[in-house]
């Protein structure tokens, strides 16, 4: 399980402030979501956590060490917006890419990736090419080989937008059933406040640019989650909280 602190964490590109100092603490094991107004630097945030982007003052921390160390030490998988399969790989294939670079620093419990492609419905389609599958069995196969590494932090960037929405709630189901009780701090960016609550133990609310947390919500609703939450009135309130907090973060 992955710990997550940041302090003081500030990021620009040249003059324009995208992170606002910034200090958060994320217990190992929560699935935290990141939610805020287009373009407010969400997914820069992310990125800096996920050691794909230099912080440019402050600190952060994964399990103690610094986001890149974390990363070469595959403790930290990311699933992107965009599923980003090589055409050329199979299914299989490309759900084992993060496995088979560097192979040298796999986990040892790393799973099986073709265990985890049946468990989200795609054991028939351990042979065929991205091209002849839908958007949302191509985001399963992203969603897999992210999970196979048994990464301790999944950093998850969107990972639905482009999907329908009777596709994006059958995912964000599936993916409850997935990393609940298996000790996996996530970190989730949406815009969607329906999966932010369907989702999350925590929802950060974010300003417009630059990010600065207005809102830490606590989603107290019972684990394991089906789609039936959605009917659940203490639901329905939470999702009117994080709306208000982001209308007033947006008028703030």
């Amino acid at each position: 399980m992955s710990r997550i602190v940041l302090r003081d964490l500030t990021k620009q590109f040249g003059e324009l402030a995208v992170v606002d100092p910034l200090s958060l603490d994320i217990e190992a094991g929560q699935f935290v979501s990141i939610i805020g107004p287009s373009g407010c630097g969400k997914t820069t945030l992310v990125r800096v956590i996920a050691g794909l982007e230099p912080a440019t003052g402050g600190e952060v921390e994964v399990d103690g060490a610094a986001p890149i160390e974390a990363r070469t030490h595959k403790r930290v998988a990311m699933v992107p917006q965009h599923p980003g399969l090589l055409p050329w790989r199979t299914v299989r294939a490309n759900a084992r890419l993060l496995l088979d670079v560097n192979r040298s620093t796999n986990p040892v419990d790393a799973v099986a990736p073709e265990t985890l492609l049946d468990e989200v419905g795609l054991g028939a389609f351990l042979d065929v090419f991205p091209h002849e599958l839908s958007g949302g069995m191509q985001q399963r196969v992203a969603l897999v080989r992210a999970l196979a590494l048994h990464a301790p932090l999944l950093v998850m960037d969107e990972p639905f937008a482009a999907l329908d929405e009777i596709t994006r709630a059958e995912m964000r189901v599936m993916l409850n059933r997935l990393v609940e009780g298996k000790g996996v701090t996530v970190l989730f960016v949406t815009h969607s406040i329906t999966e932010a609550v369907a989702l999350s133990d925590r929802v950060l609310v974010s300003s417009p640019r630059p990010t600065r947390l207005v809102a830490d919500i606590a989603i107290d609703l019972d684990r394991p989650r089906s789609a039936d939450v959605e009917d659940d009135p203490r639901f329905v309130e939470l999702c009117a909280e994080v709306r208000h907090a982001l209308h007033r973060g947006m008028n703030a």
